[in-house]
């Protein structure tokens, strides 16, 4: 009963750990529909920047807004100098411009900051164990569930729910209509990649604990965050959270229990459920 106890709610932080990153790709790939394979690359700035910070004596959850501005204000610039001029060149000019960003990611880190792990020191009230009734469990991780938890419910709503939501949707459908009735298209998109980007920073500040931060952090988990957009359904925020869940949940347990096939384990279950739903678990309407 512990055993299993601790898969769940390990897999649950894990879990949102993946979706507050993923759902940024959620929004620049699944909506705005550009191959950003340099997301991870904003996670990975974010997660750098609040290293930095929190040794220069920046209390932890200063950082992690100053980081996260800063992430979505580097993803600003790079939507308006890198990514604009790709959006009309098609998935191919995507894939190689964003690839090699990736890149230029790793060799400033590196050149920087060297190859050493970066450590993000938890807050001492956050550090400890929390009495559950049943067991004692780490403060920060079940701090990792809520704040993905109402992560979920504040970017649903926003773009589900609220007419910048209906905007963004309306630019990417068609954006010269979108135009036509007085939406700036240009701004929205730049807009919309910030806070892509901001999540993504945001992430990696605070899932530091359960993913590494090292200068190779946007290759390694690069397919992971690929894998939660697919498998939920490109654009689908619902899709992504129940994905994240699920493959984290399953890539823990693997961990506690099958430890030599565990990541085996988790591209077979991406397998079985891409050739079972090939448009994601939960895709949008229009795809379902």
């Amino acid at each position: 009963m512990a055993t299993a106890t601790v898969i769940l709610l390990d897999g649950l932080a894990y879990g949102m750990v993946l979706f507050i990153i993923s759902v940024g790709l959620t929004v620049t790939m699944g909506l705005m529909r550009v191959v950003n394979l340099a997301h991870g690359g904003f996670a990975m700035a974010g997660g750098y920047l609040a290293a930095m910070m929190i040794r220069a004596g920046v209390p932890f959850f200063a950082a992690a807004a100053l980081a996260t501005l800063a992430a979505g204000i580097l993803g600003g610039i790079a939507e308006m100098t890198v990514f604009r001029p790709l959006y009309r060149k098609g998935e191919l000019a995507q894939v190689l411009m964003t690839f090699g960003l990736t890149f230029v990611f790793i060799a400033a880190l590196t050149w920087l900051f060297g190859t050493d792990v970066k450590i993000l020191p938890i807050p001492s009230y956050l550090a400890g164990p929390v009495d559950l009734g049943f067991r004692t469990y780490p403060t920060y991780r079940l701090f990792l569930i809520v704040v993905g938890l109402l992560l979920f419910l504040l970017v649903w709503f926003v773009i589900e729910g609220s007419l910048y939501g209906a905007r963004l949707r309306a630019a990417v459908d068609n954006p010269r209509m979108a135009r036509a009735v007085g939406i700036d298209v240009n701004r929205l998109f730049t807009i919309t990649f910030v806070i892509g980007c901001a999540l993504a920073g945001f992430g990696g500040v605070i899932g530091a604990e359960m993913l590494q931060l090292d200068p190779f952090y946007a290759l390694r988990y690069l397919v992971l965050f690929l894998v939660v957009v697919a498998v939920g359904g490109l654009g689908s925020f619902k899709g992504s959270f129940v994905a994240a869940i699920t493959l984290g949940v399953v890539e823990t347990a693997g961990k506690f229990l099958f430890t030599d096939i565990a990541a085996f384990l988790l591209f077979a279950l991406v397998f079985v459920l891409l050739l079972w739903r090939p448009n994601g678990l939960l895709p949008p309407k229009s795809v379902a």
